[in-house]
């Protein structure tokens, strides 16, 4: 019987979905089929509790370090991994983020695994000079490198060093768009789940409450044209530090009555149809799958022109505003909600033809297995 390709996805913390939609990792797991691949999942912090789900790879490892070891030079944290490769004799890591890469580029050294895969989610991951050295010079024929997005890709490129075109591409982020669509309730249990009014116009945003996440600018947008627009409200799901500051600007432009502040809710997706604008004013991103997620839903996009995102807007048809232009985020507000409900439900359909068709979630895990069995080849001709 033919040996099994052996690959390791490595994760800096435990953080499993428990709907796999739009969990990256687990859907690479999907991608690899077991009867030619043996798939392990392993985590440097954290670990699942009773209720939490688990990774669906054959085998799953917790590394259970300690944030003490997880910082300055690693020493014990580099040992631990270098052990558990060497036992294991991976044919292939997948690294996420910047922390997992930098501590495979110094084991390896030893191990000579034969493919490292680094993933970037984040535009900027490398910005700091030691990053972009320790890639430089501990990166070698067994390394590649994967970006999110295009953007991502060409970030890291323009870095010089280390990442080129030869060993840098971009796999674009994808999500499971018929699990997504089964999961969404209607617009009328979804706003009834809420706790929004049924008979209102409401522009829905789901992120954590971070000021990069530019949830001020879309309130205060709403405060320019709330008079115009009277049956217009703001929903937002998700908690974070910036909740305080958000529930002070409300209160400063008396829109409590019409920018509703839902906090965190489990399976988030399932609300995307409470909402008729899909808003995503952020500052940064990677290539957020929580604009896919309203796509999903059959929403217009209106959305910050940032390169991690200005592909996916312009391909869904929405609208692309500077970041932090609440004058754009206003006319653009304006120009959807001068629309009656069939235009608006049209654009909503264009986008959702353009996700289904450039970022299927078979086509990510198409793309990872053909990356891998194609990489593993090249370098073991080097």
């Amino acid at each position: 019987m033919k040996r099994r390709i052996k690959v390791l996805q490595l994760f800096p913390d435990y953080n499993v979905k428990s709907s796999d939609i739009s969990d990256l990792g687990e859907q690479i797991v999907k991608g690899l089929p077991r009867d030619q691949f043996e798939v392990t999942c392993a985590y440097f912090s954290g670990k699942p509790n009773a209720s939490q789900p688990h990774s669906i790879a054959e085998h799953v490892y917790y590394f259970d370090i300690p944030d003490s070891q997880m910082r300055g030079l690693r020493l014990k944290a580099l040992c631990r991994l270098y052990r558990f490769c060497k036992t294991h004799q991976f044919d292939v890591v997948i690294c996420n983020r910047f922390k997992v890469v930098s501590m495979l580029l110094q084991v390896n050294k030893l191990l000579h695994i034969p493919l490292c895969i680094g993933v970037s989610h984040v535009l900027n991951e490398y910005h700091r000079p030691y990053r972009r050295y320790q890639v430089k010079l501990l990166a070698d024929k067994h390394w590649y490198f994967i970006g999110v997005s295009d953007a991502v890709k060409n970030n890291l490129i323009e870095y010089g060093g280390g990442f080129h075109a030869n060993n840098t591409y971009a796999i674009p982020n994808a999500i499971d768009i018929a699990k997504a669509e089964a999961s969404q309730l209607s617009k009328e249990a979804a706003r009834d789940a809420l706790g929004l009014p049924q008979n209102k116009r409401i522009i829905g945003a789901i992120g954590q409450l971070f000021s990069r996440k530019g949830h001020r600018f879309l309130i205060s947008a709403l405060a320019r044209i709330h008079h115009q627009y009277p049956d217009v409200h703001i929903g937002i799901i998700g908690k974070g530090p910036e909740e305080n500051n958000l529930k002070e600007q409300i209160m400063s432009l008396g829109l409590e009555s019409k920018v509703h502040l839902l906090g965190f809710r489990t399976h988030a997706l399932q609300y995307v149809r409470a909402f008729d604008i899909w808003a995503m004013p952020s500052l940064k991103e990677g290539l957020p799958l929580a604009l896919m997620e309203g796509i999903s839903g059959r929403l217009p996009v209106i959305a910050s022109d940032i390169p991690e995102m200005r592909d996916v807007i312009i391909g869904t048809g929405g609208i692309a505003t500077p970041p932090k232009d609440v004058d754009s985020l206003s006319q653009a507000l304006t120009e959807l909600l001068s629309l009656d409900q069939s235009q608006l439900e049209e654009k909503g359909e264009a986008g959702f033809r353009y996700l289904a068709t450039q970022h299927s979630i078979e086509a990510y895990r198409q793309a990872y297995r053909s990356f891998i069995e194609e990489k593993l080849k090249e370098v073991k001709n080097k």
